[in-house]
């Protein structure tokens, strides 16, 4: 069934509405080598709050600050109707040992600056941008619950950490009575689908709405590269492609995707990258995808994803070429015999 961008979804156990498309604002700025320049990176903003959206996401480091100062200007006039996601954690001051990490002073610092960069007295959707094993998770999450009582943030959430601590930090949340996580920014898409072994289902069972990024697996999904990409000898330097293959994104697994991608593409009357966003949508533990346009086109085609309908074979042979591994114990459970010795030849229907 088709969407639109204002069919508002909840994000995880929250009352917050969010569009299924979420806006990524890590193109917004040329100081990473690529991007979109001041005037292209407004016409992406207003193409997609024309549009319904209301989700927008970027960081407090992304190119190099400017994302977040862009979007203070952009949202000058209506930043009450949208929900602003940023994050914290990456380093912010090469030398600075404090400058970066999930601790209370980076935690407070970082949110400080994002204020003054967004130009807002609030963010609704603050998440841990990447998981390290310095910080006690109850240094953490009371210093997020206090940002969240001083009305600094309404929401927080978790990007790029372990399941096991995730779950452990959403009981600790609970049973102290602080600010739940409500959303798990995650790598998801049809070349990387090794979060539903664990990152998905904990995701659900513990309310947190999953809202992936590089939905297209760097672009690879767009088809615009090609198998003479293999034996191409980048590195990453100033441009995407540099980054996609030195980060060995191109291998011929991906590319075997990719064909059945186009395929079904080709049936739809939709392009590769339209198809490959839907698929995200088609899981339900997944809240909103994250899009990563540098220019309106772009966009346009992006958009263009919630109007794809697939067939049940069609969405059967993208889950059949992008397989995984469930690996153990969950291949196990998965098993006729994991069933049989805890069922027998009972019908359990699973809860949904």
């Amino acid at each position: 069934m088709s969407l639109t961008l204002d069919t508002y979804q909840l994000l995880g156990r929250s009352g917050l509405r969010v569009s299924p498309l979420a806006l990524g604002a890590a193109t917004f700025g040329t100081e990473w080598g690529w991007g979109a320049e001041q005037d292209e990176a407004r016409k992406l903003f207003d193409l997609y709050v024309e549009r319904g959206g209301n989700f927008i996401d970027t960081a407090s480091t992304y190119t190099n600050g400017s994302s977040e100062r862009l979007l203070g200007e952009f949202t000058r006039d209506n930043r009450e109707n949208l929900v602003l996601a940023t994050k914290y954690t990456t380093q912010r001051r090469p030398g600075d040992p404090n400058s970066g990490g999930p601790h209370r002073k980076s935690l407070f610092a970082s949110v400080e600056a994002s204020l003054r960069q967004l130009n807002t007295d609030y963010i609704d959707l603050l998440y841990l941008h990447v998981w390290d094993t310095t910080t006690p998770v109850e240094e953490i999450l009371r210093g997020m619950d206090d940002l969240v009582r001083q009305g600094k943030i309404l929401y927080v959430a978790i990007s790029n950490a372990p399941a096991w601590q995730i779950s452990r930090m959403q009981a600790i949340a609970d049973l102290r009575g602080w600010s739940p996580l409500v959303a798990l920014q995650m790598e998801y898409n049809l070349v990387e689908r090794t979060g539903e072994r664990d990152m998905i289902p904990m995701a659900r069972e513990m309310g947190l709405g999953v809202v992936p990024y590089s939905p297209l697996a760097g672009g690879v999904l767009t088809g615009k590269y090609s198998r003479d990409d293999l034996s191409a000898t980048h590195v990453a330097d100033s441009t995407r492609k540099d980054l996609t293959i030195a980060n060995g994104a191109l291998t011929e697994r991906n590319f075997t995707i990719v064909d059945v991608v186009k395929e079904i593409a080709m049936e739809l009357g939709h392009t590769p990258a339209q198809v490959g966003l839907a698929w995200t949508l088609q899981n339900p533990g997944v809240a909103a995808s994250i899009i990563g346009a540098r220019t309106p086109s772009q966009l346009e085609d992006n958009l263009g994803a919630l109007e794809v309908d697939f067939t049940a074979s069609q969405l059967a042979r993208l889950d059949e070429v992008s397989a995984i591994e469930l690996g153990f114990p969950h291949a196990l459970l998965a098993s006729d015999f994991g069933r049989t010795v805890t069922r027998g030849d009972l019908k359990v229907e699973p809860r949904r």
